[in-house]
């Protein structure tokens, strides 16, 4: 701290464990920052802004290399150590919006109370770093388009339970034009959220044009950029096509090993029953006959497994669509990730897998049987194979 240094990371690194492989959101990131400076951070999404700031904020530690925020290594601070620090030293994001909006799955109709000086919108995640409740007063401090600073006591009205963390770490939301008369800018915005008019041009549609042209949406102030939410999902979706290759050639070993299974087991079933064959032989069924039997045999076993698969394999497909399963550390991977995620099997899918593996099935259930075409009469009798 002698040195001015308020903020220095050094070589710092955050990577996130999915699966078999990592995802790398900072990758020997080095900056100082000095007493009294102003800075902004400026990237793509998904180069790992929100992940840098999580770390400098101690709401994350890094992988490796190192974070100093006001003179303490936030690598070794310990979970209270770091909430005391972020409720005294560092600042939080003061954010305005329209209670009486519809667009967000936000609770913001609670601040619409007017009998409060100041009514105070947060999450979870920032109430639980910050010790708050609903009923607590909390202080906020702001400068305004002069320079000026100024401080006002609100009262927490709402603690919302959001999955996404953007709008929960570090920030309190107020009434929309209150905050633009605190500031001194009214009318003014830096985001405004849409949401698509039925029977209206898809916003996804202009996003992409956008994306291309770098114009905003016809109709739009000049100055504004539509971002789609195939832009701001990229990230996600990019990971998501990362590890469709992995899931294939997973899905692909498994499956060859069920087949394997299957061709053992019918290699052993004709090795045991060759004095059954060399019956059915001797009886007059002709080789071909033969083989079709097996191979027939085979194939009614594929359809057993999956009548015995369907009896606890729909109730859990049920199940896991209503309930879906938990995802541990979702908040520590640098992008908004649900508490639950709900798989979809579409019919399709299902009724494709099931036809692929009664295909696959008979085929191995036909390739061992071959052998039953080089039977000798005399050998079929003694019930031996050659």
């Amino acid at each position: 701290m002698n040195d001015g240094v308020v903020i220095r990371t050094d070589k710092l690194v955050r990577k996130y464990p999915m699966g078999r492989t990592e995802l790398v959101a900072l990758k020997g990131v080095s900056l100082t920052f000095q007493k009294g400076e102003f800075a902004g951070l400026v990237g793509p999404s998904g180069s790992g802004k929100t992940t840098l700031l999580n770390i400098i904020g101690t709401l994350d530690a890094p992988s490796s290399g190192s974070a100093t925020v006001l003179g303490q290594m936030v690598e070794k601070l310990s979970a209270r150590q770091a909430a005391a620090l972020r409720s005294r030293q560092i600042s939080f994001i003061f954010k305005g919006i329209a209670p009486a909006q519809r667009v967000l799955a936000l609770p913001t109709g609670r601040l619409a109370d007017m009998t409060l000086e100041l009514p105070v919108l947060t999450g979870s995640r920032m109430a639980r770093s910050a010790g708050l409740s609903v009923g607590d007063y909390v202080t906020v401090q702001w400068r305004d388009v002069n320079g000026a600073f100024d401080a006002r006591d609100g009262q927490v009205v709402e603690v919302m339970h959001t999955s996404v963390g953007t709008v929960d770490w570090d920030q309190v939301w107020v009434p929309l034009e209150r905050l633009q008369a605190l500031v001194g800018m009214p009318g003014e915005a830096t985001l405004v959220t849409m949401a698509r008019i039925p029977g209206t041009q898809a916003k996804s549609d202009i996003g992409r044009r956008t994306l291309d042209t770098g114009r905003g949406v016809p109709g739009m102030s000049p100055g504004w950029v539509f971002r789609s939410p195939g832009y701001l999902l990229s990230d996600l979706r990019q990971m998501i096509q990362s590890k469709t290759v992995g899931q294939s050639i997973m899905f692909t070993v498994l499956f060859l090993l069920a087949m394997l299974a299957i061709f053992d087991t019918q290699v052993r079933s004709i090795f045991r029953r060759r004095r059954e064959i060399g019956m059915l032989v001797a009886l007059g069924m002709t080789r071909n006959q033969v083989i079709a039997m097996f191979t027939f045999e085979g194939s009614l076993c594929g359809v057993l497994a999956a009548l015995l698969g369907s009896v606890y394999g729909l109730p859990l497909f049920v199940y896991m669509n209503a309930n879906g399963f938990s995802v541990p550390g979702g908040d520590t991977w640098g992008f908004s990730m649900g508490e639950k995620l709900y798989p979809a099997y579409t019919a399709g899918l299902v009724l494709g897998t099931t036809v692929l593996v009664l295909v696959v099935t008979t085929i191995v259930s036909w390739l061992p049987t071959r052998r039953i075409a080089r039977l000798k009469p005399t050998d079929a009798l003694s019930g031996r194979m050659t």
